[in-house]
């Protein structure tokens, strides 16, 4: 009973704040990003709590349950993700000062490729939600008066209300708090875990060898990671929901500093999740993978601690959910809409905007139904959006040096995303399925450089043609 009032306190404050906040985001620059007014602590709460969603708790755990210390590079390739992108892209993008990441797209080479790159986003993002949607509605089940598939929909209902009335202005606030909610409840939730199984040598005392193994095991090879570092960690390098927290940053120091805060604090949480999940696989041996973390929560905490535990998670859940639905709506708007009605005062933009939210939460909804696995749904997810986008948003910071062109970059987004989603089809019995994520981004690139390099050498040879006519 306590852990059911805890939870639905929480969801109350939620909504609250989404309406007290729905004045203060005012404009649209308010709406969309925050006034630009994020400052380090903002920025990177915010990156951490979007980031720790429904992958880095429920699925992660699930991967520690699994395959056991190995686990952890779900997040740790988000960390080399973040890293690469301070070091080299973080004051790019904040300097641009836009909205999304397809009107960066579209700057870099031009609007059909801007097109394309906002229609893959929220295609591919949608799986994002989803997962979050999932995750959610397993962790709530473990409180045992509802099915997983209520649970989900009472969530999509309270965190597309949340996302509907504050936008990013809300978001952003509540996000560092949900964060260090988050953090404490991890670190808690693995000391008690510990406590029951003996520590590190109770671990490896009760698991098999191969658990502990690292950075490779027999569960997880060379392959298995440089595909995890690709589909995975290059979305932390170029993600609309990452890119959209640097457009929110006040400044572009700010915008660096706060990446690499956020990938120096995934290494703890990295570790301490999996742990955590590993130390279900020894206390709930018989249980899914993806029920390690909430059985943990259930089963050896008292009911005020998990309550509050189940809180944190909600939260990271909630995050994660409202940042990258917001994301996808925004990009829906004005980089899809807005292209066929640019007429659109500030307060129709919003307008639309919060309809869009609308739309593509039951959207997500319906596909977090479909699949009802997080890690299914990101990989979904991640895999459309790297095969596609990646390549040209990375070539496109430096598209001068690399000559790369529009065509050579459309070209590859809709070639490598196309395979992408090929590979992510269920049902879909093909060769070469479970590796054509790595073929799409390797095909990508080949199609960037390759059709970059016809289109050159054909304005090349027209003006020449142009110039020997002239001079006849």
């Amino acid at each position: 009973m306590l852990q059911i009032f805890i939870i639905v306190a929480y969801f109350l404050a939620i909504i609250g704040i989404g309406v007290w906040s729905r004045r203060r985001a005012g404009s649209q620059d308010g709406f969309f990003v925050a006034h630009r007014r994020g400052t380090t602590l903002l920025i990177t709460g915010s990156l951490l709590a979007t980031a720790v969603g429904g992958s880095v708790t429920v699925g992660m755990a699930g991967l520690g349950f699994g395959q056991g210390l190995t686990g952890a590079w779900w997040l740790l390739v988000g960390a080399i993700g973040l890293l690469i992108l301070g070091c080299f892209f973080a004051k790019k993008a904040r300097v641009a000062a836009l909205y999304t990441l397809p009107e960066l797209v579209e700057r870099q080479y031009n609007h059909r490729v801007g097109l394309a790159a906002s229609i893959l986003i929220v295609i591919a993002w949608t799986g994002v939600v989803a997962g979050q949607i999932v995750a959610a509605g397993k962790v709530l089940s473990i409180l045992g008066i509802a099915s997983v598939t209520s649970w989900m929909i009472i969530f999509t209902v309270v965190f597309v209300s949340y996302a509907i009335l504050g936008g990013q202005y809300s978001i952003i606030r509540t996000d560092v708090f949900q964060a260090a909610i988050l953090f404490a409840g991890i670190f808690v939730a693995l000391a008690l875990v510990f406590s029951q199984v003996g520590g590190l040598a109770g671990l490896r005392a009760s698991l098999p060898p191969a658990y502990l193994s690292f950075p490779l095991s027999p569960e997880f090879d060379g392959k298995m990671l440089m595909s995890l570092l690709i589909l995975v960690g290059a979305t932390f390098v170029v993600g609309p929901d990452i890119y959209t927290r640097l457009f929110c940053a006040k400044e572009e120091k700010t915008a660096q500093l706060s990446v690499f805060l956020s990938a120096f604090l995934f290494l703890p949480l990295a570790f301490a999740i999996t742990l955590i999940g590993m130390g279900a696989k020894v206390l709930y041996p018989g249980i899914s993978a993806e029920q390690a973390f909430p059985q943990v929560i259930s089963g050896i905490l008292s009911p005020g601690l998990s309550g509050l535990i189940l809180a944190a998670l909600v939260a990271a859940l909630m995050s994660s959910a409202d940042t990258c639905l917001l994301s996808q709506s925004v990009i829906l708007t004005e980089d899809i809409f807005k292209r066929f009605r640019p007429s659109f005062d500030e307060g129709k933009t919003v307008l639309l905007t919060r309809l869009s939210i609308l739309v593509l939460g039951l959207v997500a909804l319906g596909l977090a139904i479909a699949l009802k696995g997080v890690i299914s749904s990101l990989l979904f997810a991640y895999t459309i959006f790297t095969c596609g986008l990646v390549v040209p948003v990375i070539a496109g910071f430096y598209k001068e040096k690399l000559k790369v062109t529009s065509q050579g970059a459309l070209a590859a987004l809709i070639g490598g995303g196309v395979i992408g989603l090929v590979g992510k089809i269920p049902g879909l019995d093909i060769p070469l399925k479970q590796d054509l994520g790595l073929i799409g981004f390797a095909i990508s690139a080949l199609l960037l450089f390759g059709v970059s390099f016809l289109t050159r050498s054909d304005l090349n040879f027209k003006q020449i043609s142009l110039k020997c006519k002239r001079q006849k």
